[in-house]
């Protein structure tokens, strides 16, 4: 019987605009021979979450170009928590502050990928982390 094809949210929550980045991840996730699902813009982290429950996601990817990915990943991490979802993996990428990794890690979110980080190291660690699960 063949793997599981890991399913992935990609997300993007609150006014973020630029897509440029979870539009190229989700190639890069389906060329890998994942199962990709790209909430497009403007998500709530209750929605998002909702989502990967009902889709039965292996992990949700959180884009954000804003600087904002602790309290968009603190948000987060308490709505799977308030869901009973709390063993859906969690990944960050996009422009996140050196100084909120430490916290981001802390509270579970793995990966944290800055602009530049080559796809293969995004994917490889997303299907790590998921196949953990």
């Amino acid at each position: 019987m063949p793997d599981k094809k890991l399913r992935i949210i990609i997300a993007k929550i609150g006014c973020d605009i630029h897509e440029r980045g979870a539009l190229t991840l989700l190639r890069a996730l389906q060329d890998g021979g994942m199962e990709v699902i790209y909430t497009g813009k403007y998500q709530t982290p209750e929605g998002v979450v909702k989502m990967a429950i009902e889709e039965d996601a292996d992990a949700i990817a959180l884009s954000d170009s804003t600087g904002s990915m602790r309290h968009i990943a603190s948000s987060v991490v308490r709505a799977l928590e308030k869901n009973g979802a709390p063993d859906i993996r969690l990944i960050a990428g996009g422009l996140i502050p050196k100084k909120d990794l430490p916290f981001l890690k802390k509270i579970g979110v793995t990966g944290n990928f800055g602009p530049g980080t080559p796809l293969p190291t995004i994917v490889d660690h997303i299907r790590a982390v998921s196949s953990k699960r």
